[in-house]
């Protein structure tokens, strides 16, 4: 049997922003579960935060109203810090890795190929951790980073800049408080110029929950909604930058919450997936390492 077997899938769990952290803690839940339940260690990191004292605290509480008693902030200000033996021993001794929101480019300039970097990826592919991430944390958990750019308007070309993130999972964009901030259109600006990348936009307290090489499910209370822009026609390698392109034969795929996707290995029962559906499935969770 592989070294990656059943027992050891990692999970991420991708927020678009604002989860509930007063009510029912639907999204967060379902975190501290997939990490393994209350009684395993759960760490938050603040370093996409300006304020990572205050950022914590919301958490904390959160986490505790939920049970978790074993549960550790992880504040890293410098790239020193994020190379830190004690701090790594931190994180390789969790099995729920939470990283807030706050801006991407400032986490990915903080831990981005570093040993706690390094350290996710161990935890989610070798140990089954289920590692996190909401609004900034949550951009930041693709290969290919939303940067920069305008949070709404139109589809102008060069409006969106891309960064490297952490590559936890591979071809896709990820946006976040999608539906609230209208941010459609910007990712079909990034789409539209990358078609080699399928684009996830997540609303605000819904996560894509992701298991490694299985499949996906939506929690929360709105919409995931993809854009694949594969089969497109358009003029957008012609027009100029702050342009807005032509874009036609753009396919949108809208999952609510409560939805459900999984391979399940079996040749027969898989075969009644919808070939788009498997086809997703298989980009968005293929195994990595």
């Amino acid at each position: 049997m592989s070294k990656h077997s059943a027992a050891n899938l990692g999970h991420l769990v991708i927020i678009g922003g604002h989860e509930d952290r007063e009510g029912d803690k639907q999204v967060l839940s379902r975190f501290v579960e997939l990490a393994g339940g209350t009684d395993e260690k759960i760490v938050v990191i603040t370093a996409a935060s300006g304020e990572p004292d205050a950022m914590w605290q919301v958490y904390d509480d959160a986490f505790a109203d939920l049970g978790v008693n074993n549960r550790e902030h992880i504040h890293l200000e410098s790239r020193e810090r994020a190379n830190d033996p004690d701090i790594v021993r931190k994180i390789a001794s969790a099995k729920g890795i939470f990283m807030t929101g706050g801006d991407q480019r400032r986490l990915l300039s903080i831990l981005g190929g570093t040993a706690i970097d390094a350290a996710m990826h161990a935890a989610y592919c070798e140990r089954g951790a289920c590692i996190a991430g909401t609004s900034a944390g949550a951009s930041a958990m693709s290969g290919h980073m939303l940067a920069a750019g305008l949070s709404e308007g139109q589809h102008e070309k060069g409006s969106v800049k891309l960064g490297a993130g952490f590559g936890l999972v591979q071809k896709v964009i990820i946006d976040q408080h999608f539906s609230e901030r209208g941010r459609l259109p910007r990712l079909l600006t990034v789409i539209a110029q990358n078609p080699y990348l399928m684009g996830i936009g997540i609303d605000e307290d819904t996560a894509l929950v992701i298991e490694r090489g299985k499949g996906l499910e939506v929690v929360g209370c709105g919409t995931v909604t993809i854009v694949d822009c594969r089969q497109m026609i358009s003029d957008v390698a012609d027009v100029g930058e702050d342009e807005c392109p032509e874009i036609l034969d753009v396919r949108l795929h809208l999952l609510p919450a409560g939805a459900r996707h999984f391979l399940t290995g079996d040749r027969e029962r898989d075969s009644k997936v919808p070939a788009p559906v498997a086809e997703f499935l298989n980009n968005v969770t293929k195994r990595i390492f």
